[in-house]
């Protein structure tokens, strides 16, 4: 986990104001990947910047959206998981790997998402399917960081592109 905080603050780091100006130079999502043998599982945490998930959630449902306001929590549990199970997807070995939602929270000025998927006893490859917030930025891409059997593999997506699989 350290790991991924040290990329996200670097990532951060690249969106403070430039000369004056309020760029926001970086859309990015980071999601992690990690294959629990114990457990026979795969657990999974995508972080969304707060603010463009927000944007993407209003424009995506039509609805209002606040992540933040926890009389909205429900609702946004909703919004949040169906969102990010149609623009996030993964395959072991080959096969659809169903993803069960545990929730949200936020750290930061990102959104984590959590979710997992179960009853995997082995792990040979692992595939990603990820345009979270393609359709609402173009220049969205995702930093992909996965770990199985002790080896840990990363891959950065640029919209349109939006598959890797990894061989373990």
């Amino acid at each position: 986990m350290a790991s991924i905080l040290y990329k996200w603050f670097l990532l951060a780091a690249l969106q403070s104001p430039i000369a004056g100006t309020n760029r926001h130079p970086v859309y990015v999502s980071v999601a992690e990947i990690e294959y629990n043998a114990k457990e026979k599982n795969i657990e999974i945490s995508c972080k969304i910047f707060t603010d463009d998930f927000e944007k993407a959630l209003r424009a995506a449902y039509k609805t209002h959206v606040d992540l933040l306001d926890k009389q909205y929590k429900a609702a946004m549990d909703k919004l949040v998981s169906d969102y990010v199970q149609k623009h996030f997807s993964v395959t072991v070995n080959g096969k659809a790997a169903p993803l069960k939602y545990l929730g949200y929270e936020q750290i930061e000025e990102g959104i984590y998402c959590y979710f997992e998927s179960g009853n995997i006893p082995a792990v040979k490859s692992i595939g990603i399917t990820d345009n979270l917030l393609y359709e609402y930025q173009s220049q969205q891409m995702g930093l992909i960081h996965c770990t199985a059997n002790g080896d840990t593999k990363n891959y950065k997506l640029n919209n349109p592109e939006d598959r890797v699989t990894f061989d373990f």
